[in-house]
C-alpha cells in the first residue's frame, strides 16, 4: 500500500512540475478576437450575434462567412457575451430543476392521502422551486448587471 501510494504520489508530482513545460511549448498564439454569440450594444455600436470582434482588422479564428467588426472595446464584448451564454446555460438548467421540484412537490401533495408529512414535504418541494425560478431570473439579470458596471 506504501509502496502504491509513493508511486502515485512520484507520478503526479512529476505531471504537475512538467506540464507548464508541455504549454510553453504551444507554438499557437491567442487570438485577440471573439465570436460574439449574442447581440450585444456597448458605447452606442451593436455587435450582431455570429460575427468576429477584435482589435486588429483580421481575426484568426479560422471561421469564414462572418463580418468582422475591429473596436478598441473588444475585450468587453467579448466578456459580455460570455457571461451572457453562461447566464442562459444557468437560466436553463435551474428552470429544469425547478419543473422537477413542481412535479414532485404536486405529486407529494396529490398522493398524500391526508398525511400531514407529506403535504408538507411537497409544499417545501414547491417552495424551494418558487426559490429556484428567483435565483434563475437573478442568473438572467447577470449580463445587465455586468454591463452597468464595466461600462
Amino acid at each position: 500500500m506504501k509502496k502504491t501510494l509513493s508511486i502515485f504520489v512520484l507520478l503526479t508530482t512529476i505531471v504537475f512540475l512538467s506540464a507548464p513545460i508541455l504549454v510553453s511549448a504551444a507554438d499557437e498564439e491567442i487570438p485577440n478576437c471573439c465570436r460574439v454569440s449574442r447581440t450585444i450594444e456597448v458605447g452606442g455600436v451593436s455587435y450582431s450575434k455570429g460575427n468576429t470582434v477584435g482589435g486588429d482588422s483580421t481575426c484568426n479564428l479560422g471561421i469564414t462567412g462572418v463580418t468582422h467588426q475591429q473596436t478598441k472595446d473588444w475585450g468587453l464584448v467579448c466578456l459580455l457575451s460570455t457571461v451572457g451564454v453562461i447566464a442562459d446555460w444557468i437560466f436553463t438548467f435551474a428552470m429544469a430543476i425547478v419543473i422537477i421540484f413542481v412535479v414532485m412537490g404536486a405529486f407529494l401533495v396529490v398522493t398524500s392521502a391526508g398525511d400531514a408529512q407529506k403535504v408538507t414535504r411537497g409544499r417545501n418541494y414547491i417552495l424551494y422551486a418558487a426559490i429556484g425560478m428567483v435565483v434563475a431570473l437573478l442568473a438572467k439579470a447577470v449580463p445587465a448587471l455586468v454591463r452597468n458596471l464595466l461600462g
